[in-house]
């Protein structure tokens, strides 16, 4: 088990967390790492047979993007990084589970959150931001213009 973007948790669930050796990624390591990195250290190590579940803690996000949580705490991913975050895992194409915890309506400010949660799970389901193709061949190549790729001359 692995959890990304922890920023608040009480004593009893840090003893939890030791006492079972669970990898946690929280978001001191996001800000001096990159959510690219914690990403792909927390990834690592997956094979084909592998049942990944995401269980989306909705107040995992930072709750100026996030008001319609049930635990208010500054702090956590922006919006870019819930999305890269969720892109990741759907390019792994191991997702087999999901499930949404701590959303709450009472507290949502004209549904941003559940619009928002739902982009990303929309994201983790492989809806990418932007279709990604090559435009750069690399050093010894210019991009790409009108499909054609030139050498790159200095």
């Amino acid at each position: 088990m692995r959890q990304i973007g922890v920023r608040s948790v009480d004593a009893g669930e840090k003893r939890f967390v030791h006492e079972q050796g669970l990898d946690v990624f929280d978001m001191r390591h996001v800000d001096e790492m990159g959510m690219r990195e914690t990403m792909e250290q927390a990834l690592s190590g997956m094979d084909g047979d592998t049942h990944l579940h995401v269980s989306f803690d909705v107040d995992f996000l930072d709750p100026e993007i996030a008001p319609g949580v049930g635990t208010r705490v500054p702090g956590g991913p922006t919006y870019r990084e819930a999305q890269l975050c969720m892109e990741m895992i759907a390019d792994t194409h191991r997702l087999a589970s999901l499930d949404v915890v701590e959303l709450n309506p009472a507290f949502d400010v004209h549904n941003r959150t559940a619009v928002l949660a739902v982009d990303l799970i929309a994201s983790l389901f492989g809806k990418s931001t932007l279709v990604r193709r090559p435009v750069w061949g690399g050093p010894s190549m210019s991009p790409t213009v009108r499909g054609t790729r030139a050498p790159h001359t200095a």
